[in-house]
């Protein structure tokens, strides 16, 4: 069966969003890492609710938590390229993982920090 492009404007932007929320959910339900950081998301949005953080405060926890995710989906989606072409250990393959998770690190170390200007003072200066 071929794949048929669909050119119209609304389903094909309808099919799209459909893709992604099944990806979002793949991401979520298969891969440990992203469960993980998923749960941490979770948490930190009940403890926003809980101390009453301001709309400011909740915009950098938002987004942080949007980075995180994001880039963790993309280190998913590098490295299942990767283990995909080259299913074997190789050099080469594995700076692009290394690269990939190292991103992952600043967008986690990003958002760490963001979470510690938020809480730190809630938790310990009030």
């Amino acid at each position: 069966m071929k794949f048929q492009k669909d050119t119209s404007f609304f389903t094909g932007r309808i099919k799209s969003i459909a893709f992604a929320v099944k990806g979002a959910f793949k991401l979520i339900t298969t891969e440990h890492s992203v469960m993980a950081q998923f749960s941490i998301a979770i948490l930190m949005t009940i403890a926003g609710f809980y101390f009453g953080i301001s709309k400011t405060e909740w915009l950098f926890q938002i987004f942080s938590i949007g980075l995180v995710l994001s880039i963790e989906g993309l280190n998913t989606a590098v490295e299942k390229i990767a283990d995909f072409i080259h299913p074997d250990y190789h050099e080469k393959i594995g700076f692009i993982k290394d690269i990939a998770a190292g991103a992952v690190f600043f967008a986690a170390l990003t958002a760490i920090l963001i979470g510690a200007l938020i809480y730190v003072p809630i938790l310990f200066f009030n």
